[in-house]
């Protein structure tokens, strides 16, 4: 942590150079808080981070320092305002067909026989858990459509789940700017993609068209919370997730992906990540990052 004699807030007791005053005692108690209500751990070199970005929530609410911004989120009003923060200190790093080697082990391995299957009138699920604005998800829904263009007659359904309410709207909306699209097929991008009005600078802006958008549902959810979710997924992304969350809070989610995931099912994790935990014998490696669920199976 450099030195910050030289401002107010330092000379007050602040850890952080700004109009607000935040204590180290703040900082834990907001790093406690983002822990307890959605598992993601934050370290004491982030504290400018969360200066910065909730620095506009106390602005918001017109309040004068950090500490009464923390007793107004743990209070009995403050529900609202926790989901905020969380929100405000979420990182959302995304980008159509990131990590493409997924898109390319879905399309060639994962999705031949589950096609195959709805077209027997089975139903496909998967699942893009921590999907930020949706470009994972409807990745995976372009790859489907190049192998299946009239998958709307057919039960083959992508849900899309995020803490953020911001991001799950702008999921919803489907617009996305020129930059976000660099790593589309071309052909993709020709059929299954629209300009959109609008654009800033030299980004135009482009919608994900509807039988893309038809498949993919969104919904806004906590993933250490109770999920409403009643079927097992045959694919589940999760990914650049995980890293965030301690080691109890990753083998716990580890194993409820397992749960979730139905026999010979697919975990996608990120190039950081590791199944860990008692679940991890439920798993076996298919390549880089991709896992097939082994429960029930001679390993």
């Amino acid at each position: 942590m450099p030195e910050l004699k030289s401002s107010a807030a330092s000379l007050s007791g602040g850890i952080v150079p700004g109009e607000y005053l935040l204590t180290a005692e703040d900082f834990r108690q907001i790093a406690e808080i983002l822990h307890d209500h959605a598992g993601i751990q934050l370290s004491e070199t982030k504290a400018a981070l969360v200066y910065a970005r909730l620095a506009k929530r106390l602005r918001a609410l017109g309040l004068e320092n950090f500490r009464d911004y923390c007793a107004h989120v743990v209070g009995s009003e403050g529900l609202d305002e926790r989901q905020r923060m969380v929100a405000a200190l979420t990182t959302n790093v995304t980008k159509f067909f990131r990590e493409a080697h997924h898109f390319e082990h879905l399309k060639r391995t994962v999705m031949p026989p589950l096609l195959e299957a709805a077209r027997r009138g089975a139903p496909v699920r998967i699942w893009s858990a921590g999907c930020s604005n949706g470009q994972e998800a409807y990745s995976a829904a372009l790859v489907i459509l190049s192998m299946m263009p009239d998958v709307g007659r057919h039960d083959v359904k992508i849900l899309a789940s995020d803490i953020d309410p911001n991001m799950i709207a702008e999921g919803k909306a489907a617009v996305y700017p020129d930059h976000a699209l660099t790593d589309v097929p071309a052909e993709l991008k020709k059929r299954w993609l629209h300009r959109a009005p609008g654009g800033f600078g030299d980004q135009q802006l482009w919608r994900v068209a509807d039988e893309a958008r038809n498949m993919v549902s969104f919904r806004e959810l906590n993933l250490f919370a109770k999920w409403p979710m009643q079927r097992q997924f045959d694919v589940i992304f999760c990914r650049n997730v995980v890293i965030y969350f301690d080691k109890v809070k990753q083998a716990a989610l580890w194993t409820r992906f397992s749960e979730a995931l139905k026999p010979d099912g697919w975990l996608y994790i990120g190039h950081s990540e590791r199944v860990s935990g008692p679940s991890a014998d439920n798993f076996v490696s298919d390549g880089i990052t991709t896992w097939r669920h082994s429960r029930g199976n001679a390993r």
